[in-house]
């Protein structure tokens, strides 16, 4: 057998009996041959870990825009910490580590600059709704290879896209990354927010740490530990009523306290305004684009191509072409 039928057969053996098996993917949109060292799934994580979005995420934010300090999280240290505790959820309940890690590491690869500040300036400005899970399906089906996409199986797709909206995946993997998601988020968020000053520990409502636990540490390994403990053996990714309902009252606690803040989110609307000043500007000047976007101006038409170019943008990119665009320079008569 080759490497990679040895792994599927270990798969059909070891992994529970509604884990979703590489052997039994249901493909590509593109056919292409099947590689003698890797399982489906484990080329696909390769494509996205490869791929120029994926590195473009070190430099998106995750909360705060333009933090002082080397500490806080962006996309690509979120996108790491979820693809860790999905794949400990993944192990646990014998389903497809594989799987669970492509997922994760695509999940947000089509999260504007600036946040969902970004995401809001866009959705404004071109009349529709911008969901990032929705992009970030487009990155991979459309936009990587210039144009080509990243070609990625069907169940891995389907994780990015279910990640977050009304659509729950097919696959428990695909679920797994949803959960993982939130429980990333709402947790570091809290840690960036009192490395901010915004937020002390003993601000955390005591009927929410008395069931998720005091420290950082003890609320991840609580979240974790329930999803595992109440998924053991079911065919279903699911928490305890009690300690989802913590859960969700701390993410509520999140959007007031933090969120929300003035002082997390007093940048934004600068932000906002590079992103439609940015996004006007290239409407009306499409020749601007790179020339990698300008074949398919025909095909997708301008706004789309545009609100794909911006939306791709890291934060330092998006500040550097407004002010290439419409900050004047320093100049002199020699």
């Amino acid at each position: 057998m080759s490497i990679r039928e040895m792994i599927e057969h270990r798969e059909r053996e070891t992994l529970a009996p509604w884990a979703a098996l590489a052997a039994e993917s249901r493909g590509r949109g593109r056919e292409e041959p099947e590689r003698e060292d890797r399982t489906c799934y484990q080329r696909d994580a390769d494509r996205i870990l490869h791929s120029r979005s994926f590195r473009r995420l070190m430099h998106k934010t995750q909360v705060f825009l333009q933090p002082e300090g080397d500490h806080y999280r962006t996309r690509m240290t979120h996108t790491l910490e979820v693809a860790r505790i999905a794949r400990t959820i993944a192990r646990a309940l014998r389903l497809n580590e594989d799987l669970t890690e492509a997922a994760a590491m695509g999940h947000d690869l089509g999260h504007t600059p600036f946040g969902h500040a970004g995401e809001a300036a866009l959705t404004e400005i071109m009349g529709q709704p911008f969901h990032h899970n929705e992009q970030s399906l487009r990155v991979v089906d459309r936009l990587e290879k210039n144009g080509q996409g990243l070609n990625l199986s069907y169940e891995v797709r389907r994780g990015i896209l279910c990640h977050s909206g009304p659509e729950l995946a097919e696959t428990l993997e695909g679920r797994i990354v949803r959960i993982s998601d939130r429980i990333a988020y709402i947790n570091h968020d809290i840690d960036d927010a009192m490395r901010a000053g915004i937020l002390r520990n003993e601000d955390i409502p005591p009927e929410i740490a008395a069931v998720l636990g005091q420290t950082h540490s003890q609320r991840i390994n609580t979240l974790v530990s329930d999803v595992v403990q109440s998924s053991l053996g079911r065919p279903e990714v699911v928490m305890t009523p009690s300690v989802e309902q913590a859960m969700l009252a701390l993410r509520s606690f999140m959007f007031e306290h933090v969120y929300r803040n003035p002082v997390a989110k007093g940048e934004e609307s600068k932000a906002r305004r590079i992103i439609q000043e940015l996004y006007k500007y290239y409407v009306e000047h499409p020749e601007k684009l790179p020339q990698d976007f300008r074949p398919q101006l025909d095909l997708e038409g301008v706004p789309r191509l545009v609100c794909d170019y911006v939306a791709g943008m890291t934060d330092k990119y998006a500040v550097y072409k407004f002010e290439e665009i419409f900050v004047p320079t320093a100049w002199s008569i020699r």
